[in-house]
């Protein structure tokens, strides 16, 4: 009766979307059926005859979804799919109610979610493409997912884990699941890329220790991220045996090739090598151009089949979809977490010739309304190349430009890509850019669908002429409110304030950065040394990684950020191993930053998972569980502090609750209404000790609060006079037009 009342329900709703209120029914329909009746994806599993698989990881997941159903509907196979990309239960529930009787089912699944859907869907594979940091406000850190996705596969014991090996996260998830209770003799396969693609290397990757043990990878080559032939010198724990790889990876402009061979093949099988031809960019859709394959491959479709797909597929949902407008070549892709920003920006990079770039982040829920991680993009590729014009847009434009400000990329700030193209068609009139100069549109989850709607539109019309705005406007952001506009430019104070080679350099010590690198608060140490450089003054970072040593008395200014709890509990071990230089630098007015975990491991004891474990006792505090609750304090905040003069603006993401000792000030007090700081009762955030700083404010801090910045500096130039016998030099104003307009904008928000 359930199960037929929930049909009843879902065909009203459809209806009324469709025909009432014109509004596409991919999530609502199954929303209300499964309020009706909870067990009914069970009681529609009877529709797929042959079975279904479910697509899970944080990248490629709409595109290799959309991919295979693609190839088995191409090999005259019956295919249920969501191909919206509506990935929670409501939506499979959606799909699978609007469907008739089909073969197979291939779902898309939010990460999270699978373990609520494979204990009645009972999917025949579960394939897991990657594990990539993303959205840490809304699915915490890796850890949980892989738990998540763990639980899923312990549910349905006979689904077949399909796993991209190159992830030591994934194949972590692989050898876990593979010691669970029934799932002893269920069988796994692992598929990657056998050689090198001699791929660059970003800054961040998201896995650098083995989960196993506690130790650093090891790496014969890696291709992007944590992917790669990896392993563990000390417990061995390494890369599978693959049963299906890609050889031969070869890139073109605009197109790739590879080959899918079985290194293993089973006894008696002969397995020719499968040739791949795309005309697509990029590292990433090599695996997902192979996940689709080895899946296909599984449920019996020919390479024919496969081959078809892939040159017929267009999905035209704004995932890697060229537009031509006005003779321009544009083309337009979804990235929405630091892995995918930086594989999108390989394809730009790639282009040499003229073009333009516009951004788009945003903060709704469903992006993650943290953005800290913007500043572990590697935007610095872009820099210098000739006749490239960039721009930010998005809800978040002005964090986006200071961030490409610091990167060394001038950036105005744009309403849409409408005002993108007005200023290109100036431009163009100018003779600044070509008339056929490419367009790179990439934007996060809610950004894309206004800017794949105003693309459409303007490919299927010529748009209206518009007024044209005055070249000068264009490359500049403005003056924000509170900036001086007498201020010298970046290049002005740097000539202005240069000095001889002999000035000995301001040392930055960034301390762990391979372990403490959470939420892109290595951003601090980039602002620090830039707004230096941009004084004429001397500067060298030194990376204090894993294992080295540093020797403090030759530090001017020593940062430490947060990182996940294992590898924050390595680090931790590593600076109690120093704690006595380290409190002799504090105690000798040393300039420290602490973010996040490592601002807990600055006091008596800090929280590691529910483990109180000791601190460095640096600062008369300690941070305890959270009593009752195990609810993170996760929000924006704007604070007071005596080291600013406009407010100070951050976002805070931490478990723990940190008390201040008797006469410890606070960094800052909170005064939005949202935002706690250290703990639930005393909206004080942060603490100071000495020129000490700690504080749970990511963005990372600096980026919107320059007049910080410039305090732990003017205490660095002052040490540095101490130790190396010149006077301190004085801080030129700088323009911080881009980074005032950022904060203003966020505190009118939270206002």
């Amino acid at each position: 009766i359930r199960f037929a009342a929930a049909q009843a329900v879902s065909s009203i709703s459809t209806w009324g979307l469709k025909h009432v209120f014109r509004r596409p029914a991919a999530n609502f329909p199954g929303k209300i059926a499964l309020y009706v009746d909870p067990r009914l994806l069970a009681n529609l599993r009877g529709k797929l005859t042959r079975g279904s698989i479910m697509v899970v990881g944080t990248n490629g997941k709409t595109t290799v979804t959309n991919l295979l159903a693609d190839v088995l509907e191409g090999s005259g196979v019956r295919v249920v799919c969501n191909r919206t990309g509506a990935n929670l239960d409501s939506g499979v529930s959606t799909a699978l109610l609007h469907a008739k009787e089909a073969d197979w089912g291939v779902f898309e699944s939010d990460e999270l979610w699978l373990k609520k859907m494979t204990p009645q869907l009972k999917p025949t594979y579960v394939l897991l493409l990657n594990l990539f940091r993303d959205q840490l406000d809304r699915c915490g850190e890796i850890d949980r997912i892989q738990d998540s996705i763990v639980e899923a596969l312990a549910a349905s014991p006979e689904t077949i884990l399909v796993f991209n090996a190159d992830d030591p996260l994934c194949a972590t998830i692989a050898k876990r699941a593979s010691e669970l209770p029934g799932r002893e003799r269920t069988r796994q396969i692992a598929f990657g890329v056998s050689e090198s693609m001699g791929l660059a290397q970003n800054t961040v990757s998201d896995a650098t220790m083995c989960q196993l043990c506690s130790s650093m990878f090891e790496y014969d080559f890696r291709q992007y991220g944590q992917l790669g032939a990896w392993h563990c010198p000390t417990c061995g724990f390494s890369r599978p045996a693959l049963d299906f790889a890609a050889q031969n990876v070869e890139f073109g402009e605009r197109e790739l090739s590879f080959d899918i061979a079985r290194p293993q093949p089973n006894a008696g099988e002969s397995a020719p090598a499968r040739p791949i031809r795309a005309a697509f960019s990029g590292a990433y859709m090599v695996y997902n151009l192979l996940a689709v394959g080895v899946a296909a491959d599984l449920v019996g479709c020919g390479n024919d089949a496969i081959q078809a797909a892939i040159e017929s597929f267009d999905p035209k949902n704004g995932r890697l979809q060229r537009y031509s407008v006005e003779g321009r070549s544009i083309l337009l892709n979804l990235a929405k977490n630091p892995t995918g920003f930086n594989q999108n920006l390989k394809i730009v990079e790639a282009d040499r010739g003229p073009k333009m770039v516009a951004f788009f982040i945003n903060d709704q829920v469903a992006d993650g309304r943290d953005i800290s991680w913007i500043w572990d993009i590697d935007f610095e590729e872009l820099a210098g190349q000739p006749d490239t014009v960039v721009f930010a847009g998005g809800s978040r434009a002005h964090d986006l430009a200071v961030r490409l400000k610091y990167a060394g990329i001038e950036a105005a700030v744009i309403e849409s890509i409408e005002d993108a193209f007005a200023r290109l068609g100036a431009l163009t009139a100018a003779g600044v850019l070509p008339a056929d100069a490419a367009v790179y549109a990439i934007a996060n989850y809610t950004a894309l669908p206004p800017v794949h709607a105003a693309l459409n539109a303007m490919e299927a019309a010529e748009p209206d002429d518009a007024a044209e705005p005055a070249v000068s406007d264009l490359a500049s952001p403005s003056h924000a409110e509170g900036a001086d506009p007498k201020a010298p430019s970046h290049d002005a104070a740097a000539s202005a304030s240069a000095t001889a080679t002999s000035e000995p350099p301001v040392v930055i010590a960034h301390m762990l950065p391979d372990l403490l690198n959470l939420y892109g608060d290595g951003g601090n140490v980039r602002i620090l040394e830039q707004r230096l450089r941009w004084r004429g003054i001397p500067v060298e970072v030194r990376r204090i990684q894993h294992g080295e040593a540093v020797d403090f008395s030759q530090v001017d200014l020593v940062f430490m950020g947060g990182g996940p709890d294992r590898e924050q509990k390595l680090a931790s071990e590593q600076l109690l191993a120093m704690r006595d230089e380290l409190a002799a630098y504090v105690e000798g007015d040393g300039p420290l930053l602490a973010i996040c975990g490592g601002y807990q491991i600055l006091g008596r004891q800090w929280l590691w998972g529910d483990e109180l474990v000791p601190g460095l006792g640096l600062i008369d505090m300690e941070t305890r569980r959270p009593g009752t609750s195990a609810d993170r304090l996760i929000d924006n905040m704007v604070l007071e502090s005596p080291l600013a003069a406009h407010p100070v603006v951050g976002y805070e993401n931490h478990a723990g609750r940190t008390y201040l000792g008797e006469g410890v000030e606070g960094f800052g007090r909170v005064v939005s209404s949202c935002g706690h700081g250290n703990n639930d009762d005393d909206r004080v955030e942060g603490a100071r000790y000495k020129n000490v700083v700690g504080t749970y404010s990511h963005g990372p801090l600096l980026s919107k609060n320059p007049e910080v910045a410039d305090w732990l500096l003017a205490r660095a130039l002052e040490r540095r006079a101490e130790r190396t016998g010149p006077p301190a030099a004085d801080l030129a104003p700088l323009d911080d037009s881009a980074e005032l307009a950022a904060n203003a904008s966020m505190v009118k928000r939270l206002s």
